[in-house]
Order: C-alpha cells, then sequence, then structure tokens
C-alpha cells in the first residue's frame, strides 16, 4: 500500500544521511543508567542538571501528591476546575521567578507551541512582527509555524543585527522579540538586559525560553529573566527541576488571558499530580543548591578546556552544557560509539537539530555525578583526539 511505501521510503533516506533516530530502551535512569542489555553508563546527555529527578524529597512529594489526589488529572482545569494545591504551587512558581502569576503546562513543547500562536494574534495574527534567533529550539519555531507569521531571524546573539531589523520593519508596530536565555545545542547565553532594553525601545515584547537556564543560573537558581522585566517568560520543569511540564510567568492579565484563549490550556488534560508534587518540592531545594551550581560551572570549563586541547571546538559555551563539534553525522556518530566504549554516554545531535556540517556530541553535565565519574568523563573524551 502507498502508506507503507512511503514510510519505507522515508526512513530508507534517512539511513542513507545517517539522521534515523532510534529509541534505545533504558532499564534504570540516573547520573549512571544501566541500559536494558545490561550495560551501565555515565548519562552525559541528560538535562537532569541538579539530579532532582532522584532526589528522595521530590519523588516522597510526587508519591504524597499521588497518594491524595491520585495517578492522574482526569480533565482540562476548565472542565473538573483546578487543583487548589495546583494553583498554590502556580503562585509559589511565580514567585520564584519574580512575577505576578504563572501557568503550568504539561510540557515545554506544548507551551511554546500553543502560546506563541495566542500571542502573535494580539498583534495581528498571521501578520505579527516577530523577530527570532536563528539558532531557537524547534518548539519555538513550531510556534511560530502554529501562528503562520514570517519569522524575522537575527544572527545569532548579534544584537546589533536585531536592531537594524526592528528599525527596518518596526517601526514602532507592535512586535515579538523570541529567544531562548541559554541555547539548547550551544551551550552559550543571551545578553538577556540589553535584549530588554532593545525591546523597550522599540515598544516590543520579550519573550524569553528559560529552559535551560531555569535553576541552574541566575541568584537561587531563578535565571536570568530578572533582568528582563516585563519579558514573556517560558520554562521547562523537566530538566533542573527534575520533575515535568513547563510554565509559563509574566503578568497576572496575560495568565487571565492564556487561560481563556490558549489551546493547550483549554484543550488538555491538567498536569499529572506526581509531576506537580516533585515540582512543589524542587521549588524548596533549588534555592537551596548554591554549591550544586558552582560544581556544574567548575566542571563545563573543566570539559571545554579539555576539548580545546583537543582541538576540538565548543562554540560559545559557558554553561553545564558543553557541545563537541566534529563536523559530519558520520563523525559524530562514530565518536558517540568510541566513548560508549569508554561507558559514556554523550548522545550525537545531527541536522536538522543543528546546521549542516555542525554535527556534535553534546555534553550536558549533572552535578549528580560523582566526582569519580566525572573524571572517568574527562578521561574517556581523549578518544575523541584520536
Amino acid at each position: 500500500m502507498w502508506f507503507d511505501e512511503a514510510i519505507e521510503a522515508t526512513l530508507a533516506q534517512l539511513d542513507s544521511a545517517h539522521r534515523r533516530r532510534r529509541l534505545r530502551p533504558v532499564a534504570i535512569p540516573g547520573p549512571r543508567l544501566v541500559l536494558a542489555d545490561g550495560r551501565s553508563l555515565i548519562d552525559a546527555s541528560s538535562n537532569d542538571y541538579l539530579g532532582l529527578s532522584q532526589h528522595p524529597a521530590t519523588k516522597a512529594r510526587a508519591i504524597e501528591w499521588v497518594e491524595r489526589f491520585g495517578a492522574g488529572a482526569r480533565a482540562s482545569r476548565l472542565v473538573t476546575g483546578t487543583l487548589e494545591a495546583l494553583a498554590e504551587l502556580e503562585a509559589r512558581l511565580a514567585a520564584f521567578k519574580g512575577a505576578e502569576a504563572a501557568l503550568i503546562f504539561n510540557a515545554g513543547y506544548q507551551a511554546n507551541a500553543a502560546v506563541l500562536p495566542v500571542l502573535c494574534d494580539l498583534a495581528g495574527g498571521r501578520d505579527a512582527l516577530v523577530f527570532t534567533d536563528r539558532l531557537n529550539h524547534a518548539s519555538l519555531h513550531a510556534g511560530c509555524a502554529a501562528a503562520g507569521v514570517r519569522q524575522i531571524r537575527f544572527r545569532h546573539n548579534d544584537l546589533a543585527h536585531l536592531e537594524e531589523l526592528l528599525a527596518q520593519y518596526a517601526n514602532g508596530e507592535p512586535a515579538f522579540i523570541i529567544t531562548e536565555s541559554v541555547f539548547s545545542m550551544d551551550g552559550d547565553r543571551a545578553d538577556v538586559a540589553p535584549l530588554a532594553a532593545i525591546a523597550r525601545r522599540h515598544g516590543a515584547v520579550l519573550y524569553l525560553d528559560e529552559a535551560h537556564a531555569t535553576g541552574v543560573l541566575g541568584p537561587q537558581g531563578r535565571g536570568l529573566a530578572g533582568a528582563a522585566s516585563g519579558a514573556v517568560v517560558m520554562g521547562t520543569l523537566g530538566k533542573a527541576f527534575g520533575a515535568a511540564g513547563a510554565y509559563i510567568a509574566g503578568s497576572r492579565q496575560l495568565i487571565d488571558y492564556l487561560v481563556n484563549r490558549c489551546a493547550g490550556i483549554i484543550y488538555s488534560t491538567a498536569p499529572a499530580p506526581a509531576a506537580c508534587g516533585a515540582v512543589d518540592a524542587a521549588l524548596d531545594l533549588i534555592p537551596t543548591m548554591d554549591r550544586e551550581r558552582a560544581l556544574l560551572a567548575v566542571r563545563g570549563e573543566r570539559l571545554r578546556q579539555r576539548l580545546a586541547h583537543l582541538g576540538i571546538s565548543t562554540l560559545g559555551s559557558t554553561t553545564q552544557i558543553v557541545p563537541a563539534v566534529l563536523g559530519s553525522e558520520e563523525a559524530a556518530l562514530a565518536a558517540q560509539k568510541r566513548l560508549e566504549e569508554r561507558g559514556v554516554l554523550a548522545v550525537a545531535i545531527r541536522p536538522p537539530t543543528v546546521p549542516e556540517s555542525a554535527s556534535r556530541l553534546r555534553f550536558s553535565l549533572s552535578s549528580a555525578h560523582s566526582d569519580a565519574d566525572f573524571e572517568l568523563l574527562l578521561d574517556a573524551v581523549g578518544v575523541l583526539g584520536a
């Protein structure tokens, strides 16, 4: 049948280009994960930056919320009501981010893909002026595509180019500037304070994706959005928080608008109690974890120095995300295999996730790695220079 033939042809094309993805069975997750075949690997690819997915307090609070509220949320929040404890959790999350209010979604991709279209509706729908960093995450591109807008893309972290484009196209009209605060593939940071200043000068709204900054950077792990008063802030709860879901933080009016217009809230079942309980515990823990954040910063710098010594580019990384750029898909996949043979999982990232000829290993460090395992990781990286 044509349907099966079309799928088979697509998969064959992916195979020939070394771009076919396959799910890898894992028996036990953690900073040292156990694969289904029994092998143990140092996990240098997860986004569990503070190890909170395995923290006794987050697991205990998740169980507590399940026992109090059940395994599932049963319906949309607009159908059977919002759990009082969830509303209190959102108030805690808003205070953590220095915002008036917050709204929790089921996933980061869902939040960006569902929120951006209804924000663009406020600025002309398909005609909205949207300025985006060229290296934004796929979920931000998906949100723009769902809105039907043409992205006006500025060179990565090039604020002079952004200002030129705003002057050329916006001319005082309603506009959005959309960027990540920490870029998920390069591990570098946006210059948030100047971005916010540019947005104010041009009457634009800054939409800041804090997925990889919240919990790790800023005072008490509150992220980088503190330098962007008035921004719409998105962040995820499945990375440094160790749980699941995402949030939008901003003004009370913004949150009320999303409750009334955002399909990702209106038509989606509310977040599961277990995830919410884990987030509640993470909000207790994260402000106290300055030692872990300092350890992450030191380890990121040591890994960058090791890779630089081997002649491998880490681009502009300054965070816990450290790319090792190897060029071709074949080179990245071969490097992944060599590291696995040394007991380290560092996944090859290939186009279209990253630009052509920029395939890489993406190291994503965690403070939960033992000192011994981190030293083993540094030693194993030596095979990349062979």
